[in-house]
Protein backbone atom coordinates (compact mmCIF):
# COMPACT_ATOMS: atom_id res chain seq x y z
CA UNK A 1 0.00 0.00 0.00
CA UNK A 2 1.26 3.23 -1.12
CA UNK A 3 1.77 6.13 1.52
CA UNK A 4 1.40 9.59 0.37
CA UNK A 5 4.80 11.59 1.11
CA UNK A 6 4.41 15.22 2.97
CA UNK A 7 6.31 17.53 2.04
CA UNK A 8 9.84 17.90 3.75
CA UNK A 9 10.57 20.81 6.25
CA UNK A 10 13.80 22.62 5.82
CA UNK A 11 16.65 22.97 8.79
CA UNK A 12 16.28 26.54 7.48
CA UNK A 13 12.33 27.00 8.23
CA UNK A 14 12.58 29.47 10.26
CA UNK A 15 14.59 31.70 8.33
CA UNK A 16 11.64 30.87 5.80
CA UNK A 17 8.98 31.88 7.31
CA UNK A 18 10.61 34.97 8.31
CA UNK A 19 11.26 35.83 4.34
CA UNK A 20 7.38 35.09 3.95
CA UNK A 21 6.06 37.02 6.86
CA UNK A 22 8.76 40.47 5.30
CA UNK A 23 6.74 39.99 2.31
CA UNK A 24 3.62 41.31 3.88
CA UNK A 25 1.42 39.20 1.25
CA UNK A 26 -0.17 36.75 3.34
CA UNK A 27 -3.51 37.23 4.04
CA UNK A 28 -4.13 40.38 1.79
CA UNK A 29 -7.14 40.68 -0.46
CA UNK A 30 -6.95 39.71 -4.28
CA UNK A 31 -4.75 41.88 -6.71
CA UNK A 32 -5.13 42.04 -10.31
CA UNK A 33 -1.67 42.52 -10.55
CA UNK A 34 -1.44 38.43 -9.52
CA UNK A 35 -4.64 37.58 -11.07
CA UNK A 36 -4.21 38.55 -14.00
CA UNK A 37 -1.27 36.18 -14.25
CA UNK A 38 -3.07 33.21 -13.21
CA UNK A 39 -5.62 33.67 -15.64
CA UNK A 40 -2.71 33.75 -18.50
CA UNK A 41 -1.28 30.67 -17.24
CA UNK A 42 -4.74 28.77 -17.62
CA UNK A 43 -5.18 30.58 -21.30
CA UNK A 44 -1.44 29.70 -22.40
CA UNK A 45 -0.97 26.40 -20.97
CA UNK A 46 -4.73 24.93 -21.51
CA UNK A 47 -4.96 24.02 -17.92
CA UNK A 48 -7.82 24.48 -15.86
CA UNK A 49 -6.14 25.35 -12.35
CA UNK A 50 -3.70 27.88 -11.82
CA UNK A 51 -2.55 29.41 -8.42
CA UNK A 52 -0.11 31.71 -7.02
CA UNK A 53 0.87 29.59 -3.16
CA UNK A 54 2.53 31.12 -0.43
CA UNK A 55 3.49 28.41 1.76
CA UNK A 56 3.32 29.50 5.08
CA UNK A 57 3.96 27.16 8.85
CA UNK A 58 1.07 24.51 8.45
CA UNK A 59 -1.04 25.86 5.23
CA UNK A 60 -0.80 26.93 1.76
CA UNK A 61 -2.50 30.32 1.40
CA UNK A 62 -3.71 31.35 -2.25
CA UNK A 63 -2.52 34.69 -3.29
CA UNK A 64 -4.31 34.39 -6.96
CA UNK A 65 -6.49 31.05 -8.21
CA UNK A 66 -7.88 30.30 -10.85
CA UNK A 67 -10.18 27.27 -11.21
CA UNK A 68 -10.58 26.70 -7.55
CA UNK A 69 -13.00 27.79 -5.27
CA UNK A 70 -10.61 27.56 -1.83
CA UNK A 71 -8.14 29.78 -0.37
CA UNK A 72 -6.13 28.12 1.30
CA UNK A 73 -4.78 24.09 2.12
CA UNK A 74 -3.03 21.98 4.69
CA UNK A 75 0.59 22.29 3.86
CA UNK A 76 1.14 18.50 4.90
CA UNK A 77 -0.71 17.35 1.67
CA UNK A 78 0.25 20.06 -0.86
CA UNK A 79 2.01 19.92 -3.92
CA UNK A 80 3.78 23.27 -3.72
CA UNK A 81 5.15 22.20 -0.48
CA UNK A 82 7.48 19.62 -2.76
CA UNK A 83 7.94 21.91 -5.38
CA UNK A 84 8.70 25.11 -3.38
CA UNK A 85 11.86 23.04 -2.42
CA UNK A 86 13.22 21.75 -6.10
CA UNK A 87 15.89 23.42 -7.94
CA UNK A 88 14.11 23.79 -11.01
CA UNK A 89 10.55 23.32 -12.24
CA UNK A 90 8.47 20.57 -10.45
CA UNK A 91 6.77 18.34 -12.86
CA UNK A 92 4.31 15.31 -11.85
CA UNK A 93 3.14 13.88 -15.16
CA UNK A 94 0.61 11.34 -13.91
CA UNK A 95 -0.05 11.52 -9.78
CA UNK A 96 -1.21 8.26 -10.10
CA UNK A 97 2.23 6.96 -11.37
CA UNK A 98 4.57 8.56 -8.53
CA UNK A 99 4.05 7.48 -4.66
CA UNK A 100 4.89 10.69 -3.31
CA UNK A 101 0.57 11.66 -4.27
CA UNK A 102 -1.00 8.61 -6.15
CA UNK A 103 -3.27 8.41 -2.18
CA UNK A 104 -2.87 12.54 -1.58
CA UNK A 105 -6.57 13.53 -0.88
CA UNK A 106 -6.64 15.77 -4.15
CA UNK A 107 -5.75 13.19 -6.12
CA UNK A 108 -8.11 10.52 -4.81
CA UNK A 109 -10.66 13.18 -4.02
CA UNK A 110 -11.88 16.59 -5.53
CA UNK A 111 -10.02 17.84 -7.55
CA UNK A 112 -8.96 14.93 -8.64
CA UNK A 113 -5.50 16.46 -9.33
CA UNK A 114 -3.60 14.36 -12.19
CA UNK A 115 -0.91 16.50 -13.28
CA UNK A 116 0.79 19.15 -11.30
CA UNK A 117 4.20 21.71 -12.46
CA UNK A 118 5.06 24.58 -10.38
CA UNK A 119 7.93 27.00 -10.16
CA UNK A 120 8.96 28.03 -7.00
CA UNK A 121 8.93 31.64 -5.55
CA UNK A 122 11.55 33.55 -3.80
CA UNK A 123 12.41 36.46 -1.08
CA UNK A 124 14.59 38.65 -3.08
CA UNK A 125 16.52 39.77 0.17
CA UNK A 126 17.22 36.45 1.45
CA UNK A 127 16.82 34.17 -1.47
CA UNK A 128 14.61 31.53 -0.04
CA UNK A 129 12.00 30.05 -1.22
CA UNK A 130 8.44 31.57 0.09
CA UNK A 131 6.06 29.98 -2.22
CA UNK A 132 4.78 28.88 -5.92
CA UNK A 133 3.16 29.46 -8.99
CA UNK A 134 1.56 26.45 -10.85
CA UNK A 135 -1.02 25.10 -12.95
CA UNK A 136 -3.01 21.89 -12.18
CA UNK A 137 -4.66 19.58 -14.72
CA UNK A 138 -7.43 16.56 -13.94
CA UNK A 139 -5.67 14.44 -16.71
CA UNK A 140 -2.12 13.02 -16.71
CA UNK A 141 0.20 15.35 -19.32
CA UNK A 142 3.28 16.20 -20.85
CA UNK A 143 4.69 19.86 -21.22
CA UNK A 144 6.39 20.71 -24.29
CA UNK A 145 9.45 22.89 -24.04
CA UNK A 146 7.15 26.07 -24.86
CA UNK A 147 5.26 25.39 -22.14
CA UNK A 148 7.52 24.53 -19.76
CA UNK A 149 9.43 28.45 -20.78
CA UNK A 150 5.94 29.88 -20.77
CA UNK A 151 5.57 28.45 -17.33
CA UNK A 152 8.95 29.67 -15.98
CA UNK A 153 8.42 33.22 -17.29
CA UNK A 154 5.43 34.35 -15.86
CA UNK A 155 6.98 32.70 -12.57
CA UNK A 156 9.59 34.95 -13.07
CA UNK A 157 6.62 37.55 -13.31
CA UNK A 158 4.92 36.80 -10.12
CA UNK A 159 8.22 36.44 -8.29
CA UNK A 160 8.85 40.33 -9.27
CA UNK A 161 5.29 41.25 -8.17
CA UNK A 162 5.89 39.69 -4.82
CA UNK A 163 9.09 41.52 -4.23
CA UNK A 164 7.54 44.92 -4.78
CA UNK A 165 7.76 46.48 -1.52
CA UNK A 166 4.95 49.35 -1.37
CA UNK A 167 5.36 52.50 -0.61
CA UNK A 168 4.73 54.51 2.29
Amino acid sequence: MKTMVRPPITSNEQSRLKAVKQLKILDTALEERFDSITREAVKRLRAPISTISIIDKDREWFKSRVGLDQTQGPRDISFCGHSMLARDIFIVEDTLLDERFADNPYVIGEPHLRFYAGVSLHERDSGLPVGVFCIKDIRPRKLSAGEIAALIELAGRVEAELNVRKQK
